[in-house]
């Protein structure tokens, strides 16, 4: 497996070089790219589950995120990357890249602790996923959300669920929320 991209190398991946993201101040003092910031974009792993669970309930309690069983994330545990603190190793970022054809995968689950939020983990695990989807030589990925602006800012488009048979085969008609969905379409060619 390739190496995922450290928090801000930005740029990482095909396509025309990018601008330096603004950058924000942490609470703590530390930016996307302060070497203080010493938190690393990685694989998840099967000891992360509990930690994954941890950072998604409070958007899952809110409808943000769409609630996953401890079965189905160890199930899928090698679709996930995580963002770990260093120094006691605690999920405070997380994505998952649910791939449903050789051309099409979803971002999945996209989710960073509130108090870290704003300092570029989101687009840092962003940028791990569709590397991932360039390795894979996927063609697309999109995501269903209800935060349309932040995947905008990074390049997707405004889509139609329809345009996503696969997802909504696979899983929109499992959802509870399948008849009152309030999720965004979003897409991004590679």
């Amino acid at each position: 497996m390739k190496a995922l991209p450290i928090v801000g190398e930005w740029g990482v991946g095909s396509g025309p070089p990018r601008s330096a993201p603004e950058l924000r101040v942490a609470p703590d003092g530390t930016t996307p790219h302060s070497p203080r910031l010493a938190t690393l974009v990685r694989a998840a792993l099967l000891a992360d589950v509990p930690g994954l669970e941890a950072l998604q309930a409070p958007y899952v309690a809110t409808g943000d995120l769409l609630p996953r069983s401890n079965y189905d994330l160890c199930r899928h545990i090698k679709e996930w990357v995580v963002v770990a603190e260093p120094a006691d190793g605690a999920i405070v970022g997380c994505g998952a890249l649910k791939i449903y054809s050789g051309e099409l995968a979803e971002v999945a689950g996209l989710a960073v602790r509130r108090d870290r939020q704003g300092v570029g983990l989101g687009r840092a695990l962003l940028e791990a996923l569709l590397t991932q989807a360039r390795d894979h030589g996927l063609a697309r990925v999109f995501a269903l959300t209800r935060k349309p602006e932040f995947f905008l800012r990074l390049g997707f488009v405004p889509a139609e669920k329809e345009q996503f048979p696969e997802k909504v085969w696979a899983d929109c008609a499992r959802c509870p929320r399948q008849n009152c969905c309030d999720e965004i379409a979003v897409a991004l060619r590679l």
